[in-house]
């Protein structure tokens, strides 16, 4: 029994597994080790990158317009494809998707860290996204397919704990990284962690699918998905600088709603979506928790922004402090998801979904309040209730997703909340961005309105959409410079402050929808 229970699962199909209890308790710890692993490269990457946003903005000498487009470059092609990531798991092999997604995702991000000019590095960005697409919903559904309904809940938890634990440690080492070498030298950590988890998938983690998976895959839902998504980000992003009443602002708001309408229509009468749309009618709980999802990502994405900013450009910090302000959000995420990953079973989801996000609107309320003012340690209190926030929140609401749909459908209800998280943060990175920068201009606008000085009204003008301050003030004698330094960072900091107001509302919502989420959940057959 010894070496039976020792030997890695073999067989092919999930059942083969199941089948054999020696072969599924070996396999296990395996498919922990490398969905925890893979899925941290995701996470340490997508949290990284938003600390070195002003030293990229400074060394590519950019505008935060464009800088907007490396974080939603990546988020585009993640929010698209995760969707058919999703599917094509449940059809071709979940293990396959997995292991395919990592070794595109590892190649990006040698691509980010040698990219010469701002167009290469968007475009390495938006490879990156399509490699994760693949990966995350194979990881959460290998995770499904594994463990049964009594384990699931703490595995997920275990799997959300360490992802957020590197997620969260991630913006410290690359702060400390920017501080002492280049901003490039943070996408090169990936491959060195991606090549051992592919080693382990290869040969520790059994090939799982649905075998109800239907033929083909869904290429036209899929592409007007991320047309409809890149539509809406343009114009976003645009508005600040070119007005509401822009005629490609415009086209692009109603194109990409126009073309919202048509990915509905092509999922409602596919063979194959990837957006079955019947999941969410039959479903209330999982219509809900994707409601959820929608509001309290696009919170946090939006908060996650704009701190590095808040902390480095506002208040001077270098960027291992700012990196090293998420690290309360890293303990408190790390010690208490397993625990929270229980809390289904004990309270059900509705209680965690409600409470939740209620507390991380309390944090992002006190971020807004503290970004004008207050030594460092101030920042730290609202991070830590934004901590305990999202670690009652993150693994009662995984959990509720994969347990609201059949077991074969899990790779495709995983493939769509994390859509679901990436559009979030792709649409508060958009919508925030501008509301940010509008309010920023406007802010400069009424100084500019004053009794100044010309070589300080010339910096004011400078510092117009953009959240890096340093360069507007080049040339500038000692007296002008403290002048047109003040006004620049109290204009970023209203214009930040009123973001976490936002982000506040809309997780203040998301506790209100979560109220909505029945009170049991029945897994469907």
């Amino acid at each position: 029994m010894a070496n039976a229970a020792a030997r890695p699962c073999s067989k092919g199909a999930i059942a083969a597994a199941r089948a054999d209890p020696a072969c599924a308790a070996s396999a296990k710890p395996w498919v922990l080790t490398a969905t925890i692993l893979a899925s941290s490269i995701a996470y340490i990457d997508e949290s990284v990158v938003n600390v070195a946003l002003p030293a990229i903005e400074t060394d590519l000498a950019t505008t935060v317009v464009v800088i907007q487009w490396i974080i939603n470059g990546y988020t585009l092609c993640l929010s698209a494809f995760l969707l058919v990531g999703g599917a094509a798991g449940d059809r071709f092999g979940r293990r396959r998707l997995f292991v395919i997604g990592l070794s595109v995702f590892a190649a990006a991000s040698l691509w980010c860290g040698f990219s010469p000019s701002i167009t290469q590095l968007i475009s390495a960005r938006a490879v990156q996204g399509l490699g994760a697409a693949l990966l995350i919903p194979s990881s959460l559904a290998l995770i499904g397919a594994m463990f049964d309904e009594n384990e699931r809940g703490k595995a997920i938890g275990t799997w959300a704990g360490f992802s957020a634990l590197a997620a969260a440690a991630g913006p410290l080492l690359g702060g400390w990284i920017v501080d002492h070498f280049s901003w490039r030298w943070i996408f090169l950590i990936n491959p060195l962690l991606a090549l051992p988890t592919i080693w382990i998938a290869y040969l520790r983690v059994p090939e799982t699918r649905d075998p109800d998976a239907k033929s083909g895959l869904d290429w036209p839902g899929t592409l007007l998905a991320l047309a409809s998504l890149s539509s809406f980000a343009y114009g976003l992003m645009t508005w600040p600088a070119s007005g509401w009443n822009d005629s490609l602002v415009l086209t692009s708001l109603f194109g990409g709603l126009a073309l919202f309408v048509a990915f509905l229509w092509v999922e409602y009468r596919s063979r194959a979506p990837i957006l079955p749309l019947a999941l969410f009618f039959r479903s209330r709980a999982f219509s809900a928790v994707n409601l959820l999802t929608l509001l309290l990502y696009s919170a946090l994405g939006g908060a996650l922004f704009f701190v590095p900013f808040a902390l480095i450009q506002v208040h001077g910090y270098p960027a291992t402090l700012a990196g090293a302000a998420f690290l309360p959000f890293t303990i408190i995420m790390a010690g208490l998801s397993r625990w929270a990953g229980g809390l289904l079973d004990r309270f059900g989801a509705r209680l965690p979904l409600i409470v939740g996000p209620a507390i991380a609107a309390v944090g992002f309320g006190l971020m807004a309040l503290t970004v004008p003012r207050g030594p460092y340690f101030v920042f730290l209190l609202p991070i830590v209730v934004l901590g305990f926030g999202m670690v009652i929140s993150v693994a009662p609401l995984t959990t509720t997703v994969m347990n609201s749909v059949p077991v074969h459908q899990a790779g495709v209800a995983s493939g769509i909340n994390n859509a679901v998280a990436s559009v979030a943060n792709l649409l508060a990175v958009a919508i925030l961005g501008a509301v940010a920068l509008a309010v920023l201009d406007h802010a400069l606008d009424q100084q500019l309105a004053t009794d100044l000085s010309s070589v300080v009204k010339q910096a004011l003008s400078r510092a117009r959409d953009s959240f890096v301050v340093e360069p507007s003030l080049a040339g500038l004698q000692a007296a002008d410079r403290q002048i047109a330094e003040e006004i620049i960072k109290s204009a970023l900091a209203e214009s930040m402050q009123v973001a976490m107001f936002i982000a506040a509302a809309l997780a203040l919502a998301g506790a209100a929808v979560g109220g909505l989420i029945p009170r049991s959940i029945e897994q469907p057959k």
